[in-house]
């Protein structure tokens, strides 16, 4: 077993026309899209061509494509791969988007690629690490729809109008969500030409806007994969939903990172269910959420972005890399709240420290035996105590010593 980094290596010598596209493959498309095309792949509006690995190899300032310091390592791995594969070395890029708007807490970016055997595959990016970023997963659970699933049916369209093919859509994390939700609201003469959309752990939708976005049209063609300890991809998922589990080779929210995924062969190895203590939590937070009305939504998000600001970090990553001293700042941010958004917040904070939680295990292990060896060391010192005072008092009473003079 390995990862998206040795199922290229394993199968990088099949061609498209020989091994048609799957599920793997849309996952490395779909990492691959996290990469900082800005200034170097054409925008959507500029009619350009599509631009070859063999050009953004060959770039000047191909340094940027890696400025993602989460994924660098890995990302830079990725890159020789596909470089290197005669499956994915034809790979020619178009039609990209990178929007920001920090006001509106939209961050939107899409790319289009086009194969060897002429299929296209148009990706959408998704979440970074940020919590800001994290905190636009949680903006979904609104009746209304985000400013960037509505820049997802845009993008779609107007990408479609560059070719005449049938082609693959998806995306991880949010731009899973938007790559079903771009499918689900286009044109109809689009929707016709869409083979499947891939879902890597994208949070679901609220029963109104699926119904609004009449998702029966494409629900058969929708492929959802997520880790068997997900917690994103459930989140305002219904477990009646059709969904892939797949196992990881790690734990808690770092099985969001794609590159611990685990593949054997060209397929992904496959889970049961989602762990039952997380598919538990994940029932009762989406329960909880559809209960709320707008109002009560919004003072949740915030109240919730409120609380894991409190640690002030910047990342998830660092939220539990210093548990300890950021847990005492997440307490202390509750006392203003109200008991069940308190009670709710608290679960999926936990959750979050789950990316510690081996890191806390031995933390409390490693405590409780230097408690232990504290009180042993205690227990014999008495001992030596009770034990002296006992001599001292035995001579003291004339026993065995000469008291004359």
């Amino acid at each position: 077993m390995g990862t998206i980094l040795d199922y290229l290596k394993e199968y990088g010598d099949y061609t498209f026309s020989e091994k048609p596209l799957n599920e793997v493959d849309s996952l490395v498309l779909c990492q691959f899209a996290y990469l900082k095309f800005d200034g170097i792949v054409p925008g959507i509006g500029e009619n350009a061509s599509a631009v070859s690995m063999g050009y953004l190899d060959s770039h000047q300032e191909k340094d940027k494509l890696f400025a993602d310091e989460r994924y660098r390592e890995n990302n830079t791995k990725l890159f020789d791969g596909i470089l290197k594969s005669a499956r994915f070395s034809t790979l020619r890029i178009n039609f990209y988007v990178n929007i920001i708007e920090q006001e509106q807490e939209t961050q939107f970016s899409a790319v289009t690629f086009f194969l060897e055997d002429g299929s296209v595959y148009i990706a959408y990016r998704g979440t970074d690490e940020t919590i800001v970023g994290w905190k636009e997963d949680f903006n979904l659970a609104f009746s209304e729809p985000v400013i960037g699933q509505l820049r997802s049916v845009e993008y779609l369209e107007q990408a479609a109008e560059a070719f005449d093919a049938p082609f693959y859509m998806g995306g991880h994390s949010k731009g899973g969500n938007f790559a079903v939700y771009a499918a689900m609201n286009c044109r109809e003469d689009v929707q016709e030409r869409i083979e499947r959309i891939y879902s890597h752990d994208g949070p679901g939708f609220r029963p109104e806007i699926r119904e609004k976005g009449n998702y029966e049209k494409i629900a058969e063609r929708v492929i959802k994969i997520i880790p068997h300890s997900s917690l994103v991809g459930m989140l305002l998922e219904s477990h009646a939903a059709g969904y892939m589990v797949v196992e990881s080779k790690t734990f808690g929210l770092l099985q969001h990172d794609p590159y611990t995924w685990l593949v054997k062969e060209d397929e992904f190895v496959q889970a049961k269910d989602v762990y039952k203590r997380r598919k538990f939590m994940d029932e009762t937070l989406n329960e909880w959420i559809l209960s709320m009305d707008e109002k009560q939504i919004h003072t949740f998000v915030d109240a919730l972005y409120e609380v894991v600001s409190a640690s002030q970090a910047e990342t998830l990553i660092d939220f539990t890399a210093d548990w300890k001293k950021n847990m005492m700042a997440v307490v202390s941010a509750f006392k203003e709240m109200d008991v069940e958004t308190a009670a709710m917040i608290k679960k999926i904070v936990a959750s979050l420290f789950e990316l510690a939680g081996e890191r806390a295990k031995e933390g409390i292990r490693e405590g409780w035996q230097e408690r232990t060896e504290e009180g042993r060391s205690k227990l014999e010192g008495g001992r030596r105590k009770l034990e002296e005072g006992k001599r001292r008092r035995k001579k003291g009473s004339g026993y065995g010593t000469d008291r004359t003079g």
